[in-house]
């Protein structure tokens, strides 16, 4: 049995082509394995910034692919056809992270009723989020249109959650304007749907292009929207703290000099405006710009909240946010290698209207 996978050149995204690699026979897998079908995954700009982030964020690890090119992480759906595990029956459904591909060899371990973990080589020195399954059988959540959804905003939605709760636990820094860069994002939508209905006396001012400011008007939790052209004519006496979705540069500059001693936090989370953030930056005014790493403040709230903690209170968090999904977002389905590199070729490139959220397998 062969795997088709869907692989892109690291130092050149446009570059990208299906290659076949053998799969071990049933018999063959090494003992407690799985051999998982994907069935379907998610694709969104934010697997773009995982494409770009690849080497520093080891992402590129996680699913190995011939010298030079790289497998891009996804989130989405697996069906299991056949165990050395037995615990994991053939037919079990997982949800988890993915390569593009049609298989995936998983080395089960910390198998619970709740899910398991890849204990692969090559995977140790992730965040262990990125290596964990959860079983899916018989869980309305995870099924249908609630099952895409799951797959298109929940793991992003964790990253919003994250952010909100860095910020309010530093009583924003200050600030009580929050500006979003990128605001059509799935992740900003998510952040600000949560500081609108969380954090009544923040602002939450969305930066976007021409073409996405109906749809980011329409979404009802941006107070004021603001073209990037038009950024300066933002109040400049009060502060404010900048989450970056879009990863741009010169906006980034822009911003802080326009801002100056009253920019109180700079929070770097995405790059959806791919292409536009420069290796070397000037130092700016205000605060200095620093990624935000989700898993960092995982681990901080899981020992902090203890056993179930952020399960908790990310669970009401998305029982609010999930209910807004059906009229804000169109689930477009794609199947085959031809709608695979469509899509992902309009992702990279910035065609995809914010209101999509793409499901796609590379079976026909």
């Amino acid at each position: 049995m062969k795997s088709t996978d869907f692989i892109v050149a690291r130092n050149d995204f446009q570059n990208c082509k299906f290659i076949e690699t053998q799969l071990p026979d049933a018999a063959a897998l090494p003992n407690e394995a799985l051999l998982v079908k994907v069935d379907r995954f998610a694709f969104t700009a934010n697997n773009i910034t995982y494409a770009t982030l690849g080497d520093l964020m080891k992402y590129w690890q996680l699913f190995p692919a011939p010298e030079g090119f790289g497998n891009i992480p996804v989130w989405g759906f697996g069906e299991v056809i056949a165990s050395r595990h037995p615990s994991l029956e053939i037919g079990e459904r997982l949800f988890g992270y993915f390569p593009m591909a049609t298989h995936l060899v998983i080395e089960a371990a910390g198998v619970s009723k709740r899910g398991l973990r890849d204990a692969a080589l090559h995977r140790q020195g992730v965040a262990p989020v990125y290596n964990a399954y959860t079983r899916v059988d018989g869980d309305p959540s995870f099924a249908g249109r609630e099952g895409d959804h799951q797959a298109l905003l929940r793991p992003l939605f964790m990253l919003s959650f994250m952010v909100d709760d860095f910020l309010a636990e530093n009583d924003f820094f200050g600030a009580r304007s929050v500006i979003l860069s990128s605001a059509s994002s799935k992740t900003a939508f998510g952040l600000a749907h949560l500081l609108h209905t969380q954090r009544k006396d923040i602002r939450v001012i969305g930066l976007t292009s021409a073409r996405n400011v109906d749809f980011v008007q329409s979404l009802g939790c941006y107070d004021e929207v603001i073209l990037y052209d038009q950024v300066a004519s933002l109040p400049s006496a009060s502060p404010v703290a900048y989450v970056d979705m879009a990863g741009n540069s010169a906006l980034r500059a822009t911003l802080h000099r326009h801002f100056g001693d009253q920019m109180k936090y700079s929070g770097r989370v995405g790059l959806t405006h791919h292409g536009s953030s420069m290796p070397q930056e000037p130092e700016l005014p205000g605060a200095k710009p620093a990624w935000f790493f989700a898993p960092d403040q995982i681990r901080k709230r899981a020992e902090e909240w203890g056993p179930g903690g952020i399960n908790t209170r990310f669970g009401a968090a998305w029982s609010g946010f999930a209910p807004t999904l059906e009229t804000r977002l169109t689930v477009v389905s794609g199947h085959g290698p031809a709608a695979v590199k469509q899509v992902y070729l309009d992702t990279l490139n910035g065609r995809i209207p914010p209101e999509q959220g793409h499901m796609l397998s590379l079976a026909g």
